[in-house]
């Protein structure tokens, strides 16, 4: 079976996957059509997407794009296919690229290394820091950064919040490079010598430690592999969001380099509300997406594996803490200004290398959102 059959032929099989979620009450009412927009005149073709990891329900908005006919590239760990707007064909064709360990290099480098690449994600604090290869974000499919601290409550059954953590002195296992404990180490939350930025992304030290540690994570993803597939462990988490914590940063931005602002505008105008009602639709309804995501892992055969559980527990924990949803004005997908300039006055008073002047117009732009989009 060839690439493009195993992909129609999960798509078939999507109905009898078991979804434990229920769709939201709320539903996209006034949302003007974005049914039958062609793309092909004024976007690149392929539009090529660079993700930060392998496929996950958090770019849901994105697989949403794909049809049925789509093809792995196993080798390179690419998936293309017809970008389509509410079913309907654009002209163009989509390319999702995995990241992460998929291509062993930041987003950043590979974005700036590769012109054929349109958008890439990003986050709010990479991007104030990252003034060699400036990214400018044009949409947030994503309200709410999914990263948390996570901890055994059986272990620290007082800890309510990441501040607990910090006051019981609890080592905080997490990715070197992380901003977040910059951030709160400098302001008090967490002593530097809590910090071990030895995680490696598996479960073993936690597992192997029995909860005595506290560990970084994905609140879409890890609280539910250690209470149902981390049999070795096998019970609830305890977690608290990063944004929670007060460090309000956008992650997963789709960013592209500002140089190319007016070249891809005319794309934009007619892009940006698509991938916002894809959003919409895939949140709404992620079914057969979720479908598309867990085969393409299947396809790409590495040690990054994702369950059709998984899937339908991330959504409705993107729901259910609004990861996905409105901004305050009930518009999905913008990036409110005040709060990206709070990151950057945060970073700059953690005296972390903030560039002199930077604001928030130099890293977003709602110039291309349609505010009557939303859930």
């Amino acid at each position: 079976m060839n690439n493009k059959t195993r992909g129609a032929a999960a798509l078939a099989a999507a109905a009898g996957i078991a979804v434990s979620i229920v769709a939201p009450s709320v539903g996209a009412a006034s949302v003007p059509p974005t049914e039958g927009v062609d793309l092909a005149a004024v976007c690149p073709d392929p539009v090529v997407v660079q993700t930060d990891w392998f496929p996950e329900a958090e770019h849901g908005s994105l697989y949403e794009l794909l049809g049925a006919d789509y093809t792995v590239d196993t080798d390179n760990k690419v998936v293309v296919g017809p970008l389509h707007s509410q079913g309907a064909p654009t002209g163009v064709d989509l390319e999702i690229r995995a990241g992460g360990p998929a291509i062993g290099a930041s987003i950043a480098v590979t974005f700036y290394a590769d012109d054929s690449i349109m958008l890439a994600y990003a986050s709010t604090d990479n991007q104030v820091l990252s003034t060699d290869t400036p990214r400018l974000s044009v949409l947030a499919p994503l309200e709410k950064n999914p990263q948390i601290i996570m901890w055994d409550p059986e272990t620290y059954p007082e800890a309510q919040t990441i501040a607990d953590l910090g006051e019981l002195g609890v080592t905080i296992n997490v990715f070197g490079g992380q901003t977040f404990t910059d951030i709160f180490v400098a302001e008090g939350v967490l002593s530097e010598d809590q910090i071990d930025p030895s995680y490696d992304g598996g479960p073993s030290r936690f597992i192997g430690e029995g909860g005595q540690i506290a560990q970084q994570g994905f609140a879409s993803a890890e609280p539910y592999q250690y209470e149902h597939a981390f049999t070795d462990w096998g019970r609830p988490v305890a977690y608290e969001l990063i944004h929670d914590a007060g460090f309000e940063i956008y992650s997963q931005t789709l960013a592209i380099r500002p140089d190319d602002l007016d070249t891809l505008r005319p794309c934009l105008e007619l892009l940006v509300p698509v991938i916002q009602q894809s959003t919409v639709d895939y949140i709404t309804d992620p079914e057969r997406t979720n479908a598309v995501i867990v085969d393409v892992v299947e396809q790409f055969d590495t040690f990054w594996e994702y369950s059709p559980e998984v899937a339908d527990f991330s959504v409705e924990v993107q729901r259910e803490l609004g990861l996905t949803g409105n901004g305050p004005d009930g518009t999905l997908g913008n990036m409110e200004s005040e709060r990206v300039q709070g990151v950057i006055d945060q970073m700059a008073d953690a005296g972390l290398a903030v560039p002199e002047g930077l604001t928030a117009e130099d890293i977003v732009t709602n110039e291309f959102i349609d505010e009557s989009i939303g859930l």
